[in-house]
């Protein structure tokens, strides 16, 4: 026998059966080099035995992607970095932050226990490790020793199991309950000694170390004697801390110097955050070098620095996408015929290759992206005004019908609104837009207060996902906390309880495939396209880090 055989026998011995199912699901060549390095450590499996049994078991290795290759560049030390980004919409409160801007800021001073990378794989943070149980219910997560909050005091357990109780609380008005409903309850999270924390879920989930990670941007890790008014301290564990806060202008940043990670401390002086009330003055003040690293901007709006020279665009696949809802329990929308008819009605592909200038993957009415492993390859829905037109006339709207379409003055949005206006226009159908700011359109963000929830059709930003659990729930759910559709399918609802649960590859991917087609009979939001996610710096910045939900990292970034 070969002596890697031997060691890789060794090690089966001693590992799990879903840890050793993996690992079969490997060795039959059913999933990837990557894919095996990305589940093994979602079921808590170290870096580098993953990494050994990938090559130990003889399949052959992958290219490394552009966001594994290191820089060339060694920044210098000192100055100052300058970050611009959209302004946040409400208040700084890890609790409650609901967009893009707060999460940028809530990343600058706080850390979660996972980080997800841009390739979907789960880093290590503050925690060290994790471990599931058999079924997935319950999940243990060892820390990291020695971290200190920024007041000094040392993080343990008790400020982990207080910090998503908080999040999990049902009165608490947590922006985090869409990804916690069902999931995890308040009084679920154990304190098991100072440096363990258990979970006990509410049902199984195969996914659960994704749901704390930085896919859950309000999950950084706050101390347990926090009792709110966070813009006052902005206390976190993260290797910048607050040195003032400039409401609607900006924040600053000096480094934290007792950081746990030596790796991971602040090079430069200074972090200037800096915010911007709409993209195009974002676009205007990064061509006019008034920072230098910008967070996100999309194709529409950042043509100019597509083409700068001085701009290097960082590009990531993503499953970021706009969501079109349309309220099945309101007429025009309540006969499925006509949300067929309507997601028949509109060119994806003059979307991805216009709109967005190609940088985006096609999107098949689910919030099943191409990214994720477990997405099923179903034929692609296409435009077809004649079938449209049948489905109309089938549902008694042959000379088609007058529809409100609710969104916000942001990014491509309303661009996409007034491309839905035109196309639809062919069969009768009368689109009449109203664009507000994102205040206006969210409002409290809750049933009976908000444009976004209440309106008869909106269009809706979704920000990327390591995996689509939460894509799948908050929006689609009966119970769903973003359900702005007003979707209520008994069969959905179990599918979607079954995909969690799962937690082999082969399983989810076989009930995907069955949530995929319903989703494409009931069209109850239509996906177009997940676009990519664009960020920038200038060509004398080095170091500067950012993966798919926007949580931009300067911590090792300077000036070459």
């Amino acid at each position: 026998m070969h002596p890697k055989q031997d060691q890789v026998d060794a090690v089966r011995a001693r590992r799990s059966e879903l840890e050793n199912h993996l690992i079969d699901e490997y060795r039959a060549g059913k999933i990837g080099r990557r894919e095996f390095v990305r589940r093994g450590a979602l079921v808590g499996m170290s870096l580098p035995l993953v990494t050994f049994l990938a090559t130990a078991c003889g399949v052959s290795t992958e290219d490394l992607e552009e966001t594994d290759k290191p820089q060339t560049a060694e920044p210098k030390q000192g100055g100052t970095i300058r970050v611009g980004e959209q302004e946040p919409a409400g208040a700084l409160d890890p609790v409650t932050v609901n967009n893009l801007g707060g999460l940028v800021v809530l990343a600058q001073t706080g850390e979660f226990l996972v980080t997800s990378d841009p390739r979907l794989r789960l880093v290590p943070r503050l925690a060290e490790s994790w471990k599931p149980n058999a079924d997935g219910s319950v999940w243990t997560f060892k820390l990291r020793r020695g971290v200190k909050f920024h007041d000094g005091k040392v993080m343990d357990a008790e400020d982990v199991a207080t910090t998503f109780d908080r999040l999990a609380d049902p009165d608490g008005g947590s922006n985090a309950l869409s990804v916690f409903t069902g999931v995890l309850s308040k009084g679920g999270t154990k304190a098991v000694d100072a440096n363990t924390v258990e979970f006990q879920l509410d049902a199984p989930n195969g996914n659960f170390p994704y749901l704390i990670s930085s896919d859950n941007y309000n999950a950084i890790i706050l101390p347990k004697t926090y009792d709110g008014d966070w813009e006052k301290t902005f206390i976190g564990t993260g290797p910048w801390k607050l040195d003032r806060f400039r409401p609607a202008e900006g924040v600053d940043f000096v480094p934290f110097k007792e950081y746990w990670d030596p790796r991971g401390r602040a090079i430069t002086n200074k972090n200037e955050l800096k915010f911007y009330a709409d993209e195009q003055g974002l676009v205007l003040g990064f061509q006019g070098n008034e920072f230098d690293a910008c967070v996100q901007y999309s194709v529409s709006g950042g043509k100019a620095l597509l083409t700068d020279d001085t701009v290097i665009t960082h590009e990531l696949r993503a499953a970021s996408h706009r969501q079109i809802h349309m309220r099945t329990d309101k007429e025009p929308f309540r006969d499925k015929r006509v949300r067929q008819a309507m997601a028949l009605l509109v060119d994806r592909q003059a979307l991805v290759d216009g709109l967005l200038d190609t940088k985006a993957d096609y999107g098949n009415d689910s919030p099943f992206a191409p990214v994720y492993r477990s997405t099923a390859e179903l034929e692609q829905r296409q435009r077809d005004v004649a079938k449209a037109k049948e489905l109309l006339r089938a549902a008694g709207k042959e000379d088609g019908f007058s529809v409100e379409l609710n969104t916000w003055q942001g990014f491509e949005m309303p661009d996409l609104a007034q491309l839905l206006q035109q196309m639809v226009r062919e069969a009768g159908i009368r689109i009449n837009l109203d664009i507000t700011d994102s205040a206006t359109y969210y409002g409290e963000a809750t049933f009976g207060n908000s444009r976004w929830l209440d309106s008869t059709m909106g269009i809706t930003e979704y920000g990327h996902r390591g995996v689509p659990n939460v894509l799948l729930g908050a929006p689609l759910l009966s119970d769903g906390t973003w359900n702005s559709a007003h979707f209520k399918n008994k069969r959905y609802d179990q599918l979607v309880a079954d995909y969690v649960a799962a937690v082999d590859l082969d399983a989810q991917r076989r009930i995907a495939k069955e949530i995929q087609l319903l989703l494409l009979d009931e069209v109850p939001i239509m996906f177009t396209y997940f676009y990519y996610f664009l960020s920038g710096s200038k060509d004398y910045v080095s170091g500067v880090v950012t993966n798919p939900m926007g949580q931009m990292d300067v911590s090792r970034a300077g000036f070459v």
